[in-house]
């Protein structure tokens, strides 16, 4: 019991970190990235709130996504784990991740054209979101049925005693 709840514990902590982190990278980096557009294509007025919108469109699902999986770490400190509430946050961080890619996917020429005027290339920085987006949605539908099919046969066996 002890080791469980200090290792949902310290997933806590590193679900909050990485908030913390992205909520740094969108107040710091994401201006600079957006100003920079806007000065390398002057004469595209919309560029700086194209990166804006990509930037921070993707953000939103994040932190829902953050959100769910701390969740999922309540129920399993509450012994619930095994319950449609955790099928619900796996469907929700699967989709949120699925959105993050969406919005990369979408944002990509908008990637290149920037990375035109960088000396090393930062579009392999987008490819790289859209990848570890997909594998997290793959990883949280295989866990949304492996955890759906549990919850069936305990519920089967529930029926059966």
């Amino acid at each position: 019991m002890i080791v469980k709840r200090g290792s949902t514990t310290f997933l806590k902590v590193i679900i909050f970190l990485a908030g913390i982190a992205v909520l740094a990278l969108c107040i710091f980096v994401v201006p600079h990235i957006a100003n920079f557009a806007a000065e390398s294509y002057p004469d595209m007025a919309p560029m700086k709130y194209l990166v804006f919108t990509v930037m921070y469109g993707a953000a939103v699902p994040f932190y829902i996504a953050l959100y769910q999986a701390f969740n999922l770490l309540r129920y399993i400190d509450r012994n619930t784990a095994f319950s449609e509430l955790s099928v619900k946050a796996l469907k929700n961080i699967k989709y949120c991740a699925i959105i993050i890619s969406g919005v990369y996917v979408l944002g990509m020429p908008l990637f290149r054209f920037i990375a035109k005027k960088v000396d090393p290339p930062v579009g392999l920085l987008g490819l790289i979101i859209i990848f570890a987006s997909l594998v997290i949605a793959v990883f949280a539908a295989i866990l949304q049925r492996l955890l759906q099919e549990a919850i069936n046969i305990k519920s089967e066996n529930d029926l059966t005693v």
